[in-house]
């Protein structure tokens, strides 16, 4: 998904509405703001996700809890999921969170959070024991991936393919985390595209993009190469992408309502919807659905308006733009079916 000598852009029908699908990295509780543990394996959030899915049964949406291994080992992480999965009421993908997922031979470190960073070999082991662990606990063999803290590396296409997964949904565009020891998606579509050996896998990014006066772009450039130019070390070092988000010329929107406001929820989607995108991913963690876990809700009343995030962006989707809600893994069949009428991707 790194290699844009592999890409090709997935085909959705012009005529058809717009999809949505809500992503839940699902995973552990763990201070934000310290360096990572083994240690930090409680999974007691999950049973809170009950709170979105009173939401979500409104708007017919069945979310997809992509799940690391924290999640997939633990009876309080495994069963309230496993009720919902039961009932048709959600989708189950795999979630790589290296530090907690074993077999455990590297050594705990900022470098070695991203997946990608790992030997193959050991990248490779440690997605296999999540994906059998997932497929004994649901009794279905995943096929969607999110690699934790989005660190795919140079291996991670292939080794998705030798698994048997078809949908990724790792990049997020426009995003470099090469500063971390992480992946630039710089240079990465936001657009659902084929990639890898035989372009059998689909990447459905984390919906990510431009708004502002400027993010159509200017003089021949587009807002991702002005964002790239203002936000170099000259730039970072007189706040420029912050002055410019402001003045409400350039600003780069993730599609969350995790410390994103439903007014720039709005703007990216109708930024996008011109541009041609049909297909969007609206993602949270965990959990954010108990108060006190994530920076983005410390209390019951911020946890009360992170919920009625989820309802006003689903009725302006669903409701005022005509949008349907789909899975990662239904968005991947339909594209498949795409390629399997016309013969190509």
């Amino acid at each position: 998904m790194l290699n844009p000598e592999s890409w090709s852009e997935a085909k959705f029908p012009a005529d058809g509405p717009p999809l949505l699908a809500v992503v839940v990295d699902t995973e552990e509780e763990f201070d934000w703001a310290l360096p990572h543990g083994r240690e930090n394996t409680s999974v007691a959030s999950v049973r809170h996700q009950e709170r979105a899915h009173k939401i979500f049964a409104e708007f017919g949406i069945k979310p997809t809890y992509v799940v690391d291994y924290a999640v997939a080992s633990q009876t309080d992480g495994y069963r309230p999921l496993g009720e919902l999965f039961a009932d048709g009421l959600c989708e189950i993908g795999a979630h790589l969170h290296p530090w907690v997922n074993p077999p455990f031979e590297e050594m705990v470190n900022y470098r070695n959070s991203y997946p990608g960073n790992l030997p193959r070999n050991l990248e490779k082991a440690k997605l296999e024991h999540l994906t059998l662990e997932i497929e004994n606990r649901f009794g279905v063999r995943p096929t969607v991936y999110r690699a934790g803290r989005y660190g795919v590396g140079q291996a991670s296409a292939a080794i998705l393919e030798e698994l048997g997964y078809l949908v990724d949904s790792s990049v997020v565009p426009y995003t470099n985390f090469s500063r971390d020891d992480g992946p630039d998606f710089s240079g990465c579509p936001s657009k659902p595209y084929w990639f890898g050996g035989g372009q059998k896998l689909l990447e459905i990014p984390v919906t990510a993009g431009f708004a502002g006066l400027l993010g159509g772009g200017f003089p021949g450039k587009s807002g991702r190469n002005l964002y790239k130019a203002v936000s170099g070390p000259l730039g970072l070092r007189f706040h420029l992408p912050g002055v410019l988000a402001r003045s409400g010329v350039l600003e780069r929107i993730r599609l969350t309502p995790e410390g994103v406001s439903h007014a720039e929820r709005c703007r990216l989607t109708r930024a996008l919807l011109a541009g041609g995108h049909r297909v969007f991913t609206f993602n949270y963690h965990s959990p954010s659905l108990e108060p006190g876990n994530t920076p983005y809700v410390r209390t019951p009343a911020e946890l009360d308006a992170f919920l009625d995030d989820f309802r006003r962006y689903f009725d302006y989707f669903l409701g005022d733009l005509g949008g349907c809600p789909a899975t990662l893994g239904e968005i991947g069949a339909l594209a498949a079916d795409g390629v399997a009428r016309t013969g190509t991707p």
